[in-house]
């Protein structure tokens, strides 16, 4: 069976190491904020390069911690691209803050620095770069629009952890760790994930960072002394002993990712129906999604084909978010060409740590006879 994800075999490889770490945890019984979170968090912490990880329930709550700890006020303009998760603007709206939704580079799917000077107003407040698919936005630029216009930075870098922005001086960077803070999911398929949900929020900032862990624990400074309104969102111990495992196979799993996007890339360059996905001159691509867009022919019946022949396939993302219904509200109409243009034409094909050679061939070949 071709899977879009292959969990399974991955488990196999490093079953020993995990089972070990569960049942320490088990044996323990320090189920919540035991030692194995504090120690996920420092291992974090060193492998980004970053002051603060603050571990939470999942990506969505990392986000909306976030945007809470900044002080985000009721009717705040926050903007974000249209092309992608809903999670990114569920969580401005659901804070009673204004997404503005922006058009997104053609060939990277990120927003450009130009397009979101464009939809600063006065009540602008923050800006959510999404390092989509894996690749993280054009961050240089958008630092410095932000600089001018007071703006806080939040990286959602739930599909990219792993990857490296380049700065024009050559220094290298882990996404989620640019902004003023970043925001990350260890859902089960993402290219660091644990078997449930979790996510992490990352800041340089020690005061914010003091901020996000008092938001993220019920508003506690100190147990039952409560300064902010707050949430209840942790990791659990469980979930951080297994991250603690696959910790130390990312790079590992970023490479073979990489891999199987080059062989994917060499089988379709004579294919002028697909363009396969970009790659920015100042980012590494660490593939959470290997993404092409179909140039000519149908998406849909691309996906059918595929599908006849056991092979998966997924859009990511076939409606855009002003489209969406719990959104319409926060549309003053219009359309965003390049996002309606990728939702249309976008599919993503199976990519992850366990793919073979041989199961990429059998996708190779599907896609090819459909254009035969």
């Amino acid at each position: 069976m071709i899977r879009m994800v292959d969990l399974k075999t991955q488990y196999e490889h490093i079953k020993a190491d995990i089972d070990q770490a569960v049942l320490e945890v088990i044996a323990s019984t320090d189920y919540i904020n035991g030692p194995a979170v504090r120690q996920f968090q420092t291992e974090l912490e060193a492998y980004l390069n970053v002051e603060h990880v603050i571990p939470c329930a999942n990506g969505t709550d990392a986000l909306q911690i976030a945007m809470m700890a900044l002080g985000l006020k009721p009717g705040d303009e926050v903007i974000v691209p249209a092309f992608t998760y809903v999670a990114t603007a569920e969580v401005i709206a659901l804070l009673g803050l204004h997404p503005i939704m922006v058009d997104v580079d053609p060939n990277t799917f990120n927003i450009p620095v130009e397009l979101v000077e464009k939809a600063i107003t006065p009540r602008t407040k923050a800006v959510v770069p999404v390092h989509l698919f894996g690749q993280s936005t054009d961050m240089e630029p958008l630092l410095d629009l932000a600089r001018r216009h007071n703006l806080f930075v939040i990286e959602d870098n739930a599909q990219a952890i792993g990857g490296d922005y380049i700065f024009a001086d050559g220094r290298r960077q882990k996404t989620g760790t640019i902004g003023h803070v970043g925001s990350t999911s260890f859902f089960p398929s993402k290219n660091l994930g644990c078997y449930g949900d979790g996510g992490a929020i990352t800041t340089p900032d020690g005061d914010l960072a003091q901020r996000l862990r008092m938001v993220a624990n019920h508003g506690q400074s100190r147990q039952y002394y409560h300064d902010v309104i707050g949430v209840n969102s942790r990791l659990d111990s469980i979930q951080a002993a297994i991250l603690r495992v696959k910790l130390k196979h990312l790079d590992a799993y970023v490479a073979a990712r990489q891999a199987a996007a080059a062989y994917y890339d060499a089988a379709f360059a004579e294919l002028p129906q697909l363009a396969t996905p970009a790659r920015q001159h100042n980012a590494t691509h660490v593939f959470h999604q290997y993404t092409l867009i179909v140039r000519e022919g149908d998406r849909d019946a691309l996906r059918q084909h595929l599908a006849d022949k056991g092979i998966p396939a997924m859009i990511y993302y076939p409606v855009p978010l002003y489209k969406q219904g719990a959104f319409s509200h926060y549309w003053a109409g219009g359309t965003l060409p390049v996002t309606e243009q990728l939702c249309q034409s976008v599919i993503s094909l199976p990519i992850h740590t366990e793919l073979t050679p041989a199961v990429q061939d059998q996708i190779i070949d599907g896609v090819r006879s459909f254009f035969a």
